[in-house]
């Protein structure tokens, strides 16, 4: 074997050495939630409500989010290790909804005292808010700010009920971030009704952007009507799950060609086989449609360092992007 052959072997045994012992940014995460003293532990399953519950807890919380990354929350399954991270918990938030609907985790949620659901409560609250599907609430609430955000109050008054000493705290940034998010609502709103209304059509890989379409892309009549509905579909449903029928299929390209539709947008957590089907089947009948250049985030946030590695900026980055691209022609 040649020198330089046994020199780089060498290095890779090396770096594969040194990459086994670097602790994951992950590990490194849980172990600094753990170990975190004189704060409240609460562990979220979704980025989308950890975030909102380190905005509100702030210094004197320690929050953590159980499915990161570009994992299903749909289809999670416990893993090794998460029963610790409950066990450690103060108190947990998860969606509802049928969003976690993975057997052993829906199991314990609904078992476990300390867990509280969000979309749920935000359901009982403004049950005519909520969205149905063929028959199932849909969990997406997040897609529209303004809604989303009457999740902050119940956040709040749950972290005030375990750590009464920080109640002040607590309030402040609920406040604040109430406003905040007031804000980038309303910022959505005038960026994308600035689009002309026949440009308005989202097709996205599974249907997470019904609260989208219709709080920033139907028009203010459609908003009270069903009419919103027609303002975004996927070829995948409340899951992406499922495998694609040609009704499917036949469904999505029938839309492309009714509403004109050139772009459909790819999301983060799932793959583009459906996409890719669909374009496939409108190209041999004669229609341009293309990938949009970056993908959606809809079940879940970014990596840290990302365009989607916050709520806000998760959000702010849908609308860029969806705004980018409907405005090309």
């Amino acid at each position: 074997m040649k020198w330089w052959r046994i020199v780089g072997w060498v290095c890779l045994l090396g770096c594969m050495i040194s990459c086994q012992r670097e602790p994951s940014a992950r590990f490194k995460r849980i172990e600094a939630w753990k170990h975190a003293d004189g704060q409240l532990k609460v562990l979220s399953t979704i980025g989308m409500i950890e975030d909102l519950v380190k905005q509100i807890g702030g210094e004197h919380v320690a929050s953590l989010a159980l499915i990161e990354g570009e994992l299903d929350p749909h289809t999670y399954q416990l893993v090794k290790g998460d029963d610790a991270l409950f066990c450690e918990a103060d108190l947990i938030f998860y969606s509802g909804l049928g969003l976690e609907h993975g057997p052993s985790l829906h199991q314990y949620l609904q078992q476990s005292e300390k867990a509280f659901s969000v979309a749920e409560e935000i359901a009982q609250q403004n049950p005519e808010g909520i969205i149905w599907i063929h028959g199932q609430p849909d969990p997406h609430i997040w897609m529209d700010i303004e809604l989303w955000a009457s999740s902050i109050p119940f956040l709040t008054e749950k972290l005030c009920q375990k750590d009464p000493d920080h109640r002040q705290a607590f309030l402040v940034n609920a406040r604040k971030l109430l406003h905040e998010m007031q804000g980038y609502h309303e910022e959505a709103l005038l960026a994308l009704q600035a689009i002309p209304s026949t440009e308005r059509y989202l097709v996205t890989s599974h249907d997470a952007f019904h609260y989208f379409a219709k709080a920033y892309l139907a028009n203010p009549e459609e908003q009270t009507s069903a009419l919103w509905k027609h303002r975004a579909t996927a070829p995948e449903g409340l899951a992406p799950e499922s495998q694609l029928s040609s009704c499917d299929i036949r469904a999505v390209v029938d839309y492309l060609h009714a509403h004109k539709v050139s772009v459909v947008f790819p999301e983060t957590n799932v793959n583009l086989d459906s996409l890719k089907k669909i374009m496939q089947v409108a190209k041999e009948e004669g229609l341009t449609v293309r990938l949009a250049e970056e993908p959606l985030y809809g079940d879940a946030m970014g990596e840290a360092g990302s365009s989607g590695d916050s709520y806000l900026k998760m959000m702010t980055h849908n609308v860029r992007t969806i705004q980018k691209e409907l405005q090309i022609r």
